[in-house]
């Protein structure tokens, strides 16, 4: 049987159907330049698509007499992050305030996602978890805190761990609580998730494609086409659900950025 991937330098052909390097780092690795991998390059072309799409849709856009499709598509997408997330849940006050965080995430993301289902990339930046993932995590984390503490002072810390409207004898057990949700359990959960959906489609989606191919690709195995062709068309099926996820996963991770500003700006909660 031919060897369907080769990601090793040196492979038995003859042998071995699914080649596989030494340490799984080399799959990242870009050897034509020293210190550069596919990760950094993935990074910056999602910064570059992300600058182009609010260029092009909202510089451009405003500047030409007949708006594009391209342009209003955008423009459409950067009112519903403004409105419905930035405004809708952080409020009018407040909202516009962190609305150029909220959008900017939300298209790198979107993007970094996106480029599971792209040809010739496939594959997903998310799922590098200390790319997008641990880093946008952290960071929504640090702004949210920091605005915890510049809307609210050293009040914000004392209504976390000792919370008002709590039963007296309740207070010390809710407080550790709510002071491992906020500092610990939301920015690792805000990862995680994003990472391991990511993950779990991105695999799916290649056993069930490249076994396909080993099936159909099968010497004297005529018999086993069918359930090649089987095995692509639940990949496909995947592969269009995996669209799905890659944008409800970069909206999830937007808003949930949004709601835990707004738990930090606003003394009542």
């Amino acid at each position: 049987m031919d060897h369907l991937i080769l990601a090793a330098s040196e492979c038995d052909t003859a042998n071995e159907i699914i080649c596989v390097p030494e340490s799984v780092n080399l799959l990242f690795e870009l050897p034509f330049v020293g210190g550069w991998n596919r990760t950094m390059t993935l990074t910056v072309l999602a910064a570059a698509i992300v600058i182009a799409i609010l260029y092009f849709g909202i510089i451009r856009h405003r500047k030409r007499l007949v708006p594009s499709k391209f342009g209003a598509f955008v423009e459409m997408l950067v009112r519903f992050v403004r409105d419905e997330v930035a405004i809708g849940i952080i409020g009018p006050e407040k909202g516009l305030r962190y609305f150029p965080w909220l959008l900017s995430i939300f298209l790198f993301v979107l993007v970094a996602n996106l480029f599971e289902v792209t040809p010739f990339i496939n594959f997903p930046l998310s799922s590098r978890m200390w790319v997008v993932p641990a880093t946008l995590a952290i960071l929504t984390w640090i702004i949210f805190v920091v605005s915890g503490f510049k809307e609210q002072g050293f009040r914000y810390i004392v209504d976390i761990a000792w919370p008002p409207g709590v039963p007296t004898g309740l207070k010390p057990l809710v407080g550790v609580i709510e002071l491992v949700s906020v500092f610990l359990v939301r920015p690792f959960s805000l990862a995680v998730r994003l990472f391991a959906n990511l993950v779990a489609g991105h695999v799916m989606l290649t056993l069930l494609l490249v076994s396909g191919w080993i099936f159909i690709t099968a010497q004297g195995g005529v018999g086993k086409i069918p359930i090649g062709i089987g095995w692509f068309v639940i990949g496909i099926a995947i592969f269009a659900f995996e669209v799905i996820v890659a944008i409800l996963q970069a909206y999830i991770f937007t808003l949930l950025s949004a709601v835990y500003v707004q738990t930090a700006v606003h003394a009542e909660h």
